[in-house]
């Protein structure tokens, strides 16, 4: 079974995931702008079962565009935000793809908020699903 590693830019926040992402996303909320620093967010989920957290984090949770609850764990060290979870996908942890410095890390599935997308930003491919 596959296993890949993602950590903050410290290294002392992990989170193990193990068999593939159930789906990958970018996001142009305001929010995710906000949390990641970006132009737009880009995360990959798994089953919580299929997602170890190990190391010191602290725990944030915000509201977002939608009405949604999020619980961002970021670490105290870096400030890095590596998983969190949304009530809109009950069940599942989000976790950044930076986390892993994998440029071959598969390519997004679905394009999210697109109305909050930067007019300079593209996201590419034909099997993208695009919401709002």
């Amino acid at each position: 079974m596959i296993e890949r590693i993602a950590t903050c830019r410290c290294g002392q926040l992990q989170a193990r995931c193990t068999g593939e992402p159930v789906r990958i996303s970018v996001c142009h909320c305001l929010s995710c702008q906000k949390r990641s620093g970006s132009s737009f967010a880009a995360q990959a989920r798994w089953p919580d079962a299929q997602v170890q957290v190990s190391g010191d984090y602290r725990e944030w949770t915000s509201t977002g565009d939608s009405g949604g609850v999020g619980v961002f764990r970021f670490c105290p060290i870096c400030g890095a935000t590596l998983v969190y979870s949304i009530s809109a996908l009950p069940g599942l942890t989000a976790v950044a793809i930076g986390g892993f410095a994998d440029p071959d890390f598969p390519a997004p599935q679905y394009s999210v908020y697109e109305v909050r997308k930067h007019r300079w930003v593209e996201i590419v491919g034909q099997a993208i699903n695009r919401g709002e």
